[in-house]
């Protein structure tokens, strides 16, 4: 067996760069850490010209990612392009054809095409490694796969995307309306190319569909993660869900029930003294929940040059010391199909309605949730403004069937004004 690893980069961005900085200054640590001399023999990006601000003359140039997979002087494959189909998809395929193992940041390819990348891998005896495509610094990955390999998990919960968390946080502390606030963020390049996949939860939603295979031993199914993003979340929501003791997060949830696997990625109230609820900026934190163990929490930077560059260099070293596990944890053809089961869970909510200024408006609203199985734990009603009052309701524990059934009631009662806004509440 060679002691040295040959690595071929594909996709010089901040994380791609971010790797080859830690293989140029850390070289002799790597060494001692895996008992390899981890090296760079090819790269490959979009434009050889750019000043990357690191030294690559010593590197082969491949303009076609694909013939770069293919090259006899790599060993292991790191994919740092992004993107669910094109050229990545096309080159880890590749590498997988030729016997390479891969090291991917790719949580967009993983959501959608995880399962055939597993059996490909697990047909050609190669390793898939992605630490970095989930919640950046944060070892969630290795930790579901190897620290609580031996417990039955409950639940996996967290905030995944740090610009939501930026987005919800700056918002209560500068008293900013969430269009400002947007704009802040995207002057200050926080948002992806296309800003939805960030606010609409679909960058979020990819993780935890990931992170759902891993726990519940089911393929992954992107396509039934119930997805919905901030954008509806006002500065007073923030400003009255404090007022109950309550944060607003951007929140993914997945758990097994009775009726299928839950996934969820939708705004949702936590308690304020909570783990989750002191979250600040743009912060990462996973929340995984064992039958053994209890309750972990995992809380780092999510995104970044350093920390996602950390966690592909963390997969780098582990296939250089011969770690070898199945991409999900067990083997891709024992991975089931789980039936989905939309917010199967009963839990509490928080309602925002605007009532309009007629007699009797408020006996109406709560004698069309009681109607419907929804009772009421607590309620506000605030001062009048241009004919309607806001009211704020925090319901017992419901199932989201019948909060649907008792919300349309509402609506037929012609009181309320405007789209009513409920968001769940989480216990942590």
């Amino acid at each position: 067996m060679s002691d040295v690893l040959r690595l071929g980069i594909a996709g010089l961005g901040t994380v791609g760069v971010g790797v080859i900085r830690i293989i140029q200054n850390q070289a002799e640590r790597l060494e001692m850490r895996t008992g390899k001399k981890i090296v760079v023999t090819a790269v490959s990006a979009r434009s050889k010209a750019k000043d990357r601000g690191v030294d690559l003359s010593s590197y082969a140039w491949e303009d076609d990612p694909v013939a770069l997979a293919k090259r006899d002087d790599v060993d292991l494959f790191v994919e740092l392009m992004g993107g669910s189909e094109g050229a990545a998809k096309d080159a880890i395929e590749a590498a997988i054809a030729t016997g390479k193992d891969v090291v991917t940041a790719n949580k967009a390819l993983l959501a959608i095409h995880g399962q055939a990348i597993a059996e490909a891998a697990e047909d050609t005896g190669v390793c898939v490694r992605y630490e970095a495509a989930v919640a950046g610094g944060i070892p969630v990955i290795k930790s579901l796969l190897e620290g609580l390999a031996g417990n039955a998990i409950s639940r996996v919960m967290g905030v995944m995307n740090g610009t939501c968390n930026y987005i919800l946080t700056r918002m209560e502390s500068a008293g900013l309306p969430y269009d400002v606030v947007f704009e802040e963020a995207n002057q200050l390049g926080y948002l992806e190319a296309d800003p939805n996949l960030d606010v609409g939860g679909i960058d979020a939603g990819h993780k935890l569909a990931i992170l759902a295979a891993i726990a519940f031993g089911t393929q992954v199914d992107f396509d039934n993660v119930e997805l919905e993003g901030i954008g509806s979340i006002t500065i007073d929501d923030i400003h009255q869900a404090a007022d109950m003791g309550y944060k607003i997060k951007l929140l993914g949830v997945a758990q097994m029930t009775g009726r299928g696997l839950e996934q969820r990625m939708s705004p949702c109230l936590v308690p304020d003294t909570s783990p989750l609820g002191q979250l600040q900026g743009g912060t990462n934190m996973v929340v995984l929940e064992g039958d053994s163990v209890g309750q972990i929490v995992l809380r780092g930077a999510g995104a970044g040059e350093g920390p996602t560059a950390s966690a592909v260099m963390g997969d780098v070293c582990d296939l250089a010391r011969g770690v070898r596990i199945a991409t999900f944890g067990q083997p891709a053809r024992t991975l089931r199909k789980a039936a989905s089961a939309r917010a199967a869970v009963s839990a509490p909510y928080y309602l925002r309605l605007q009532l309009q200024d007629k007699p009797g408006a408020l006996a109406k609203v709560a004698r069309a949730l009681g109607d419907n199985g929804v009772s009421i734990d607590r309620m506000r009603q605030y001062g009048q403004q241009d004919l309607t009052a806001l009211v704020l309701i925090v319901t017992h524990k419901t199932t989201q069937t019948a909060l649907d059934q008792a919300l349309e009631a509402c609506m037929e009662t012609g009181v309320v004004s405007g789209t009513p806004l409920a968001l769940r509440i989480e216990s942590v």
